[in-house]
This record gives structure tokens, C-alpha cells and sequence, in this order.
């Protein structure tokens, strides 16, 4: 058993068995926090973990499974189909029976679809089992609203570095789970740019940390010296959290534009580079900045939207990597400029008469006049021609109903 449990990865033989192991995550399961309350007193109700990967979701699963009566079930949505959870469910049953809680653990339940969440349902509402489930994706989203009505939402945070260096430190120093019977020496440098470059991910700086022990070769006296270079080769690029279908596109192109809106173009060129490194079409990234040229910034500048649509078009003709230059100066002037959405705010209010007032006719003396039989119905006659008055201005009727759609900025 002893060698089977040592071929498990390093960040499963790790995973924490109880609070005192668990790191992070403090504003969820800090000492007199409800769901630490809940679950010391195995009380716990139907809840649904969400959080970016490696930040702790299962090892909580693990810790709760540690510390309840109840009888606990793991399945996992990916591999998992009905027949699975009608097993499950009538396992749990008959335990309800005999005065045992079922409590089951359903890994990745977004991966569910409607008709499989559909048969949770009812057993969660009669309690016949205790949902714990777990998803990197919005469950907002990928949730029934009946199963979300009838479980609590935790979000789990990416972990800080001082939580990942503790997790590695562990790991190096436990000689039953971890690694403490290899003599590794690693340098506060190595640990903390693995922490760093896993990006809030314990499960990447644990496989990472274990690939550094096992392929690195015992110096004099039989340590191993895990320093920053090996680090650095060990876990090799930083895998920014970046889906772009999902959450984090939207939460990201959302702080990039109140960025600039904000004037603050550090934000803003922190949150394009974000979305670069990730691998998001640069097209659209530009297209959002031709949207906010015209909308935030419109007539205090009207430049912005001639640089913004140039680099659209500049990296169509160039492509990447030299495409993301015209980007970062469309951004940077995009959020300098002065602000004003002066007339995309007119068209707002405009639209909305048109959708629920009564339609206005164009006045008689603004219709075209150019067709046969104009002038017998009076379509434009009476016009006046501005360029035939001093300033090209005139006053006439141009809407039959006097109306304030644009209130031109200061």
C-alpha cells in the first residue's frame, strides 16, 4: 500500500486531511465562519464550491469527508452519468432508513447537463442526500436555478503566495505523504517563484515542486537543491486563469474598459496584456476599443475612434506579436483622453421615445422634395436653407415635438 500511495501525484497525496492542514480560504472557513461552523458540528447543508482550479475545492470535500458520520460519496461529472446517481440516491435511501446521513461529493457539475441535474433534485430537497458539489465555472450559469435555490454558493479565492509557499514547505517536510525522505534544500527564491508563476494554484506549484525533486540530482552529502533556476525550468511559463468563454473573459475585458473609462491606463494596459498573454483575438480586444471611443469618449475627442478603428486595422495587416503595439497606443490614448457620452447617451434617450411614445411625423417643410408631386402635397415647402443665413444657422421646426435628447459636455 505503502508504494501504491507514493506513485499518487505529490498534490493528491498531499491534500489535507483536516482544518489545521487546510490552507487559504479564510473567508469561507476561518475559525467562527458559517461553513466552518457547519461543518465542525456536522451540520453541514447542500452547498456548491466555486473556484478557479487548485485553490482547494476537493480538499475541502476531503476535510469535510474527515469529519462527519455521514456515509460520503464521490463521484465525478465528467465520468459520472444517471445511473451512477440513481445508485447513489438509493444507497442514501436506505441509509436514511436506518438514521445515517449521505452526504455526496459531485465533482465538476457543470459538466452535468439539465436531465442530470434534474435528477438531484428531489433528493436534495428531501434530503435524502447532501449535495457538496464542485465547479470552476459561474454556477449561476451552469447550475438549475432549482438546485441553486437549495444550496449556499461559497466562492473559493485563488491562493495568496504565502499560502502556496506554507502548502510546499509541507510537503518537503512530510516524510508519510510528501517528500521529507528525499533531503531537499530549497532556497526561499526556487519556493517563491513557484508559488509566484502557479498564479494562486496549489496543485501546479506541488507538481511543479515534485518534478524539481525527482529530476534534479543529489548534490554533496546526498541533498537535493532545488534553486531558482530549477524552478524556473521545472514549471516553465506562467499559466495565466483566463477562459474565453468564460468568467474570467468577461471579468477581465469588464475591468479593462472601466479602466479607461476611468482614466487609469496602467489598469488598462495591465488587463490588455492579461488578455494577450492569455491568447484572446486581438480583434477582439480592438473592437471593444472602438466601442468605447465612440461611447465614452465620443466628442471630447473624435480622434479616439480614428486611432481605435486604425488599430483594428493595423492588426489585421501586421498580425501578432507586433499587433499588440498599435493596441497599447490605441489603449493608453483611449484612457487619457477626456470622457464624454454625450451622444451615445442622446441616442439612448432617443431610442426609448421611439420604442414608447407615439411615432413623430417628419415635419412637412423636412420631407424630400425631389419626386414628382412633392410640391402639390407641400413636402418641403417653407425650407430654409442654413447656408443662405449668417453663421449657416437658422431657427425652424426640425422635430414636431420639442424634445432634449444630446446635452453637449462642459
Amino acid at each position: 500500500m505503502e508504494s501504491l500511495f507514493k506513485d499518487e501525484p505529490l498534490a493528491y497525496r498531499m491534500a489535507p486531511r483536516t482544518f489545521e492542514e487546510y490552507a487559504g480560504q479564510g473567508h469561507i472557513i476561518g475559525k467562527g465562519k458559517l461553513l466552518r461552523r457547519a461543518i465542525e458540528a456536522d451540520r453541514i447543508t447542500s452547498i456548491i464550491l466555486y473556484g478557479p482550479p487548485g485553490t482547494g475545492k476537493t480538499a475541502l470535500a476531503r476535510v469535510i469527508a474527515n469529519s462527519t458520520s455521514a456515509h460520503f460519496e464521490w463521484l465525478n461529472a465528467a465520468t459520472a452519468g444517471l445511473q451512477d446517481i440513481r445508485r447513489v440516491i438509493a444507497e442514501a435511501r436506505k441509509l436514511k432508513k436506518a438514521g445515517q446521513k449521505t452526504i455526496l461529493f459531485l465533482d465538476e457539475i457543470h459538466r452535468f447537463n439539465k436531465l442530470q441535474q434534474d435528477a438531484l433534485l428531489p433528493d436534495v430537497e428531501e434530503g435524502n442526500v447532501i449535495l457538496i458539489a464542485a465547479t470552476v465555472e459561474n454556477p449561476f450559469f451552469y447550475v438549475n436555478s432549482a438546485l441553486l435555490s437549495r444550496s449556499q454558493v461559497f466562492e473559493l479565492k485563488p491562493l495568496g503566495m504565502e499560502d502556496i509557499i506554507k502548502i510546499m514547505k509541507s510537503a518537503i517536510s512530510d516524510k508519510k505523504r510528501g517528500l521529507g525522505n528525499l533531503n531537499i534544500q530549497a532556497g526561499d527564491d526556487a519556493l517563491g517563484h513557484l508559488a509566484k508563476t502557479a498564479d494562486g494554484d496549489a496543485r501546479r506549484a506541488l507538481s511543479a515542486l515534485e518534478v524539481a525533486a525527482l529530476t534534479t540530482p543529489p548534490g554533496d552529502g546526498g541533498a537535493i537543491h532545488i534553486t531558482k533556476e530549477v524552478a524556473e525550468e521545472s514549471i516553465q511559463k506562467k499559466a495565466v486563469l483566463y477562459d474565453k468563454a468564460g468568467d474570467q473573459h468577461y471579468d477581465t475585458i469588464s475591468a479593462f474598459i472601466k479602466s479607461m473609462r476611468g482614466s487609469d491606463p496602467d489598469a488598462a494596459i495591465y488587463y490588455l496584456a492579461k488578455m494577450i498573454y492569455a491568447g484572446e483575438d486581438p480583434r477582439f480586444i480592438a473592437r471593444r476599443i472602438i466601442i468605447f471611443a465612440a461611447e465614452d469618449i465620443g466628442v471630447k475627442d473624435p480622434m479616439a475612434l480614428v486611432l481605435a478603428i486604425s488599430a483594428l486595422h493595423a492588426v489585421e495587416f501586421v498580425g501578432m506579436p507586433e499587433g499588440r503595439i498599435p493596441l497599447a497606443q490605441a489603449v493608453v490614448y483611449a484612457a487619457a483622453a477626456p470622457k464624454s457620452n454625450a451622444s451615445f447617451m442622446a441616442l439612448e434617450r432617443a431610442l426609448k421615445d421611439v420604442a414608447e411614445e407615439q411615432t413623430l411625423e417628419v415635419p412637412d417643410h423636412l420631407k424630400d422634395a425631389h419626386y414628382r408631386g412633392a410640391e402639390k402635397l407641400g413636402h418641403g415647402t417653407g425650407y430654409k436653407y442654413p447656408h443662405d443665413y449668417p453663421g449657416a444657422k437658422v431657427e425652424q421646426e426640425y422635430l414636431k415635438k420639442k424634445k432634449k435628447y444630446y446635452e453637449p459636455p462642459e
